[in-house]
């Protein structure tokens, strides 16, 4: 047998000795927690699995519509980088002019022209355009009737139809195309945009509607809808004439239920509250079917047909001078549809088309300085010079005297309207109807 011996096979086993009380010798045992009968989910049931089912599939055909039918939905638009620089224009009017394109716009009143692009606007889309070659490089199109389209601000406004007036305003950036702003309104049906430079007024028979550069409305003029406070607006139950804006003013035309004539009326485009407009002065005139043709600074030129007058009016609504005029009946028989005279303006001169004729009134102080006949609308400067459209083509003038330096054909195809002129560069624009068409 070995030094150590073998223990015993039954001989306990010795266990070492921590303590001598066990430690779980007193606790209880802790009794199982009685069973809960779980509460049965209310859609389990197959008949509540198909309601819920059809709640989801409710929801999503819901939005589907709603995205179908949006605004958004219903319009398509490109955007483009902005437009290389366009040329400079000649230093004179060239000697003649041949036809670069043309495109419908019957929502331009005129030739909108701004930076190095020119816009049309015709059904529902407002489309830049490059003005040497007429291709479209951006074009925002709703399936809305386009109102009017104007260019303020160095950006386009386009006003829609939708419903019962023109109510649906989008600003788009020329040379791109992004949308930089855009409003609900209330303007009428046959609307047009008058600008001041600050501010950019929509007319109308019963309302005018006035917004800052970003589409914020600064003022509202006349019947007002949905009218939440009474007792703002200075008279009711008016209806407008013509209007004219310049230097943050406002002149419109009214015609208002115990006048025993016109009214001449100017206010600001921006008083402190847009609902309450402030107005500068209001004056029953001498004569009905006057006619505001234009603003310069605190004066406002109205022509009165019966009494074959233009009268100047100072800013306090006081009579300045009175000048007589010249003009055929006929081209004063009515208001033009828009509430808007054809009017363009240099730094000389404000030239006003009475619808045969062209009167060039001083910027200074609305002064008649010389009259155009058989003029086909009012000038602008292209290349350096004052041209006029008139039948069969152009006349180049002196803006001084309004004496002829020479005269451009222009082959016009049979068109015999008014003729609206605008500029891009190089490019002469001429607004035909519903027609722009470029010429170089």
């Amino acid at each position: 047998m070995s030094d150590v011996e073998k223990a015993p096979e039954n001989a306990p086993e010795e266990t070492p000795d921590y303590g001598s009380e066990d430690v779980l010798e007193d606790v209880e045992s802790t009794p199982p927690a009685p069973r809960v009968k779980a509460r049965r989910s209310p859609w389990n049931r197959g008949r509540d699995r198909v309601i819920a089912a059809l709640v989801a599939v409710a929801a999503i055909a819901v939005a589907l519509v709603i995205g179908v039918t949006s605004d958004s939905a219903a319009t398509d638009r490109t955007e483009a980088a902005p437009p290389p620089p366009l040329p400079a224009a000649p230093d004179k009017v060239p000697g003649s002019l041949a036809e670069l394109w043309s495109a419908r716009s019957g929502a331009t009143p005129v030739p909108v022209v701004a930076g190095d692009a020119v816009a049309t606007a015709d059904g529902g889309e407002v489309a830049a355009r490059d003005p040497l070659t007429g291709q479209v490089r951006w074009h925002y199109t709703r399936d809305l009737p386009l109102c009017t389209m104007n260019e303020t601000w160095g950006r386009l406004n386009a006003v829609y139809h939708k419903t019962e007036n023109c109510s649906e305003v989008t600003q788009l950036d020329p040379g791109t195309g992004r949308i930089t702003a855009q409003r609900n309104g209330n303007a009428e049906l046959g609307t047009q945009l008058v600008g001041d430079g600050s501010h950019v007024t929509a007319t109308g028979k019963k309302l005018l509607t006035t917004w800052r550069d970003d589409l914020v409305q600064s003022a509202e003029y006349g019947q007002v809808p949905a009218l939440v406070n009474a007792g703002k607006q200075p008279r009711t139950g008016c209806t407008y004439g013509t209007v004219a804006a310049a230097s943050g003013k406002v002149g419109v035309i009214e015609r208002c239920p115990g006048d025993p004539a016109d009214r001449l009326t100017v206010y600001k485009a921006a008083p402190e509250k847009d609902d309450e407009p402030s107005v500068a002065f209001s004056s029953v005139l001498a004569g009905k079917r006057a006619r505001v043709i234009a603003m310069s600074g605190d004066l406002t030129a109205v022509v009165l047909p019966d009494q074959k007058l233009l009268v100047i009016y100072n800013g306090d609504g006081s009579q300045r001078a009175a000048y007589p005029l010249d003009v055929p009946a006929a081209d004063l028989a009515q208001d033009p549809a828009s509430g808007v005279e054809a009017t363009t303006q240099t730094t000389q001169n404000i030239y006003w088309f009475s619808g045969s004729k062209v009167l060039a009134l001083s910027r200074d102080d609305l002064s008649p300085r010389w009259t155009l006949s058989s003029a086909s609308g009012p000038g602008i400067l292209f290349a350096q010079q004052l041209v006029v459209p008139i039948k069969g083509g152009l006349a180049v003038l002196n803006e001084n005297d309004g004496s002829t330096i020479r005269t451009v054909g222009v082959d016009r195809r049979g068109y015999a309207g008014v003729v609206r002129l605008g500029a891009a560069g190089p490019v002469l624009l001429e607004e035909r109807g519903d027609t722009l068409t470029a010429l170089k």
